[in-house]
């Protein structure tokens, strides 16, 4: 195990034990004070020396948190200062593929400025968001504030955050601040055919990282994430981050633009936000009869082939289940596939900010 990655496990274990403390009142901020704070400890990444992204530290030993898209694939990965100090990435200390994120490990002389991390787990619509990054990688340190849009169940696995800040090509890794200047998620993703519909990772999967770390070299790392995986391969102990791709196919939104794909998303979401509530109350037919709306309205209405193609087969599958439980669930992950389809289409295509 490396020192870095041993002092990560320290940093966590420390805060895991030892007496009880009380904790200090946290005091809500301005947004001028929240930038003035973060802004030492917001970088600028560089990726083979043609992408850039954003990141901050989450520890003042030099541990670096940003999205993986930033920098997958990369072997020279360099971390800009906000005194224009530039230090190399030593290694990979952790990557999540599925929530599209990188701890990076870099080394300066003394201990930096560092981001605590807020509770994701509290953050609900209609809470202030304020977010910083480098937009199209030469407006550095921009600031825009918003609200929480709405806090997204993709799948049992996957939540994110809706956000009606605005964010850019550039700011992919960029720290959202609650008021009281913690981070509560990254910036990753936007959809330029709608209003205000961006989007970030809540932190609690970046605690996650650092809870298990995973340290490789640059090298191994570039490997691991520039590589086609099959999906239908056997694990391999030696590199874990590789992980079997989603089974949906992005060309299902062959035909669809920009535009269409986001009003896609925006339809799917509001579905889910009516229907899942039902379903959590134990109403799976209401749940099922609102998804079920939606779903025939995509098949018949929707641009491209493809999502009508999809959402016929989602709706045949339900049909073919004995409860409204079973059938409720088999539109939710046609809806589920469809929303991770149409992200990884969207970072593919330059909808999401990309480094």
């Amino acid at each position: 195990m490396s020192s870095r990655t041993a002092l990560v496990g320290l940093t966590v274990a420390l805060a895991s034990c030892g007496p009880t403390t009380v904790k200090a009142p946290r005091t809500r901020m301005t947004i001028k004070q929240i930038v003035e704070k973060s802004k030492p400890a917001i970088v600028r990444i560089e990726a083979d020396k043609e992408r850039v992204g954003t990141g901050f530290a989450i520890d003042p030993q030099g541990v670096i948190a940003t999205n993986l898209h930033v920098v997958a694939g990369a072997h020279d990965i360099q971390v800009r200062l906000l005194d224009g100090a530039v230090y190399p990435v030593k290694q990979i200390l952790g990557v999540d593929l599925d929530r599209d994120l990188a701890l990076l490990d870099i080394d300066p002389p003394s201990p930096m400025p560092s981001l605590p991390l807020g509770d994701s787990e509290q953050v609900s619509a209609g809470d202030p968001v304020i977010a910083i990054g480098n937009p199209l990688g030469v407006l550095d340190y921009t600031v825009s504030d918003g609200l929480i849009s709405s806090v997204r169940a993709v799948s049992d696995d996957l939540t994110i955050l809706q956000i009606s800040a605005p964010i850019s090509q550039g700011s992919s890794g960029g720290p959202l601040f609650n008021p009281f200047g913690e981070v509560i998620g990254v910036s990753t993703a936007i959809f330029t055919g709608g209003q205000n519909l961006n989007f970030g990772v809540p932190s609690k999967y970046i605690k996650a990282l650092v809870d298990a770390p995973h340290p490789m070299t640059i090298d191994e790392f570039a490997k691991a994430t520039s590589i086609e995986h099959d999906p239908h391969a056997a694990p391999n102990p030696d590199t874990p981050i590789v992980r079997a791709v989603p089974v949906h196919d992005v060309t299902v939104l062959d035909g669809c633009d920009q535009a269409q794909m986001a009003a896609i998303a925006q339809g799917i979401s509001e579905a889910i936000s009516v229907g899942a509530p039902l379903y959590n109350d134990g109403n799976h037919e209401a749940c099922y009869r609102v998804y079920e709306g939606t779903a025939l309205r995509l098949e018949r209405d929707a641009a491209c082939a493809g999502v009508r193609t999809a959402f016929g087969d989602g709706l045949t599958r339900a049909g073919t289940m004995a409860t409204w439980k079973e059938k409720a669930w088999a539109l939710r992950d046609a809806f589920d596939g469809m929303l991770d389809v149409i992200l990884r289409r969207a970072r593919a295509e330059g909808m999401a900010p990309q480094p």
